[in-house]
């Protein structure tokens, strides 16, 4: 199945706009588990199982793993493999040259089976090819990302006017989509520039960030991106949902934040 296709069939299915993303730190972890890579599986594992029915998507953020070396990379492995009936986005914002490009995305997509990956245009068309070739997995091209910093670089302006964050969400629409499967990361800690980019780009999945602990506002987000009743923006949270409880009934309390999550995307829509 297609990306796309076993996205819609989660979202209409559980009637949920809402990623939860899967940023484990062990400190921040309940206190009965182990702060090691078995202790990060059975954390996310157990907070998967628990809200698999509410939401549309899980975001692994393959950093957190890496950090934990070998034995993290097994556990990102598991969990992929875990899936739970909802499509799994790796959040590894790759990109680069040629043969290193081919070999990330083998990794994503070959070694690891994820659904969809975030990747970074920087360096151009070629470095995104090997990533967009497989049509049946999602591609989330970094446009407008959440981070305070993001201005640095992504609100620098072109000769034409535009910022680069709108050069790139038209390169996505136009030259990168050759097989339907791209989508944009447009952070919610940003309406404007997710009404900006919702308008040049109707019909793209946009992933948005930021809702919670960095502050991004889920109402003005959904009123930015909505597109009728299909919203076609993923509304990815993370520490709210993740550290909702650092006591033995962790998931239940990650369950309780992220149905209230899923009900507001609801309400706002």
């Amino acid at each position: 199945m297609k990306f796309h296709e076993s996205l819609y069939a989660a979202v209409w299915r559980n009637q949920s706009w809402l990623c939860i993303g899967l940023d484990p730190e062990p400190a921040r972890m309940p206190d009965h588990l182990p702060k090691d890579a078995d202790g990060v599986y059975a954390f996310c594992a157990a907070i998967m199982d628990a809200t698999a029915d509410l939401v549309c998507a899980f975001k692994l953020n393959v950093a957190f793993f890496e950090a934990l070396g070998a034995a993290g990379w097994s556990a990102l492995e598991r969990l992929v493999r875990l899936r739970l009936g909802v499509p799994i986005i790796l959040d590894a914002k790759r990109g680069d040259i040629g043969s290193t490009a081919e070999a990330y995305a083998r990794a994503m997509f070959t070694t690891l089976g994820a659904d969809a990956v975030t990747l970074n245009p920087y360096l151009g068309s070629d470095a995104l090819e090997p990533f967009l070739r497989h049509a049946d997995r999602g591609c989330f091209i970094l446009c407008k990302t959440s981070n305070l910093g993001s201005g640095d670089l992504q609100d620098a302006q072109l000769v034409d006017g535009r910022p680069l964050y709108l050069a790139v969400a038209e390169m996505a629409r136009d030259r990168w989509n050759m097989y339907g499967n791209v989508g944009l990361v447009v952070g919610a800690t940003h309406p404007e520039a997710l009404a900006h980019v919702r308008r040049i780009c109707p019909a793209l999945l946009i992933l948005a960030p930021g809702i919670g602990a960095q502050g991004g506002d889920l109402r003005a987000a959904v009123r930015a991106a909505a597109t009728g009743d299909d919203l076609r923006l993923i509304i990815n949270v993370s520490r709210a949902v993740l550290y909702a409880d650092r006591g033995t009934n962790f998931a239940a309390a990650a369950r309780v934040a992220a149905r209230q999550l899923r009900d507001a995307i609801n309400a706002a829509l």
